[in-house]
């Protein structure tokens, strides 16, 4: 089978791609093992975080990196069996991590997210899912003043430099907008821009349907199987070869494996993160994804209940689950939200995949002819899935491109 391009990897960010490409009039074949958005993609909070500039940063803060290092937090867990491999990727993280790094990630990450929403409705629209769009942004609570106050501040600096809208809320106009909430509440901020979705793995499977309804192919495939050809990329399907000039990897955390195997290293690491669903106790309800700054872990209103999800767990990509931060969590979840028994057997497990930087790898493969890099968007890949995609098409496609793509570059590092 023979195809303009081929897409690997069906999760929010390859699904785009291939949508944006097939815009473009190029036939695309999109190759996964799995169908579409069942990895990375499944299991987020449901966010479209327009206010979503400034990345997450190593802790500059001793104190804080010490309590990370021991486990401490139920913010971040630590495999110590996978420092020796991890150790120079967090190094490079830490050192991204100055006050001047931020700025310059947030600047180059500022054209993507302003798009953000815009993408995402414009998919909705002509999959016919407006309906599943949520504008009521989300929440952030807090337990001390001292806190709230110095995220106020800090969030009123990235109004004044990058746009970002927040409402500062005390414990009575918190209550007003969630009044299920139970927690002892210094007070809150209102992330008034962000959208939400009830059901992120129902999106991602709509945009897959629209690419097949439009005349794509989505096709079974192993991308351990990619290997040049003359003229362009082969890979195997389960019916025999697909063959393409153009290749994107959009395979999110196991895109380092792919370009490992074509002799390119880039610094991917993954950043897992657990989550469960909870029927609420009562007539209780939730309107909006809530954060728990003091603890790390959101819960969101989903189509199959509550859904609380767990900060950032460092171990190697493959590791066994170790559902450490669920357990700890569940208990404060509790406390500030009547949350009644688990839905599920277990706990789901994905991978955020991330670059030192923050920063998403977009564009064209040092010395690869026709192999393309749409990968590490680390928190932001439901977010960002549609926007990338679009720009990662225009470059294909030798559009103009909407932002400078300099700093999404693959050989920055």
């Amino acid at each position: 089978m023979k195809f303009d391009c081929i897409v690997l990897g069906a999760g929010m960010v390859g699904v785009s791609t291939a949508l944006h490409l097939q815009q473009r009039g190029r036939s695309v074949a999109l190759v996964d093992r799995r169908p579409a958005a069942e990895e990375t993609s499944y299991g987020n909070a449901g966010l479209i975080q327009c206010e979503g500039v400034v990345p997450y940063p190593f802790p500059r803060s001793l104190r804080k990196v010490f309590n990370y290092a021991l486990n401490r937090t139920t913010e971040a867990h630590l495999h110590y069996s996978a420092l020796p491999s991890l150790a120079p990727w967090l190094y490079a993280y830490w050192r991204h991590g100055t006050e001047e790094k931020i700025a310059q990630t947030s600047r180059a990450a500022l054209p993507l997210v302003n798009n953000c929403l815009a993408e995402h409705e414009a998919l909705m629209q002509e999959a016919g899912i407006e309906g599943m769009l949520r504008r009521t942004g989300y929440l952030r609570v807090y337990r001390e003043q001292a806190s709230l106050d110095a995220d106020v501040a800090a969030m009123e600096e990235e109004r004044q430099l990058y746009g970002v809208n927040y409402e500062a809320l005390d414990p009575a106009k918190l209550k007003e907008l969630e009044p299920h909430l139970t927690g002892d509440f210094a007070g809150g901020m209102h992330l008034v821009d962000p959208a939400s979705v009830a059901d992120p793995n129902a999106v991602g499977k709509a945009y897959a349907e629209l690419f097949t309804s439009k005349g794509g192919a989505f096709l079974t495939g192993d991308a351990d199987t990619l290997e040049a050809i003359e003229g362009g990329w082969q890979v195997q399907n389960v019916e025999g070869p697909i063959t393409a000039r153009d290749c994107v990897i959009a395979l999110g955390p196991w895109s380092a494996e792919l370009l490992a195997r074509l002799d390119l290293r880039v610094p991917l690491a993954s950043k897992r993160g657990y989550h469960m669903h909870y029927s609420a106790k009562g007539n209780a309800t939730l309107g909006r994804p809530v954060l728990d700054t003091d603890y790390g872990f959101v819960l969101a209103p989903m189509s199959k209940g509550i859904r609380l999800t767990t900060g950032a767990e460092f171990a190697r990509h493959n590791a066994p689950p170790t559902p450490r931060q669920l357990e700890q969590t569940e208990p404060i979840a509790k406390q500030i939200f009547p949350l009644a028994d688990r839905a599920e057997p277990k706990p789901w497990l994905g991978r955020r995949p991330c670059l030192p930087d923050m920063l998403a790898m977009i564009g064209g493969v040092p010395g690869k002819p026709g192999l393309w890099a749409n990968f590490g968007h680390h928190h932001l890949g439901f977010t960002l899935g549609p926007v990338t995609g679009r720009l990662l098409a225009e470059i294909i496609t030798q559009q103009p491109t909407f932002c400078d793509i300099h700093p999404y570059r693959v050989d920055r590092f």
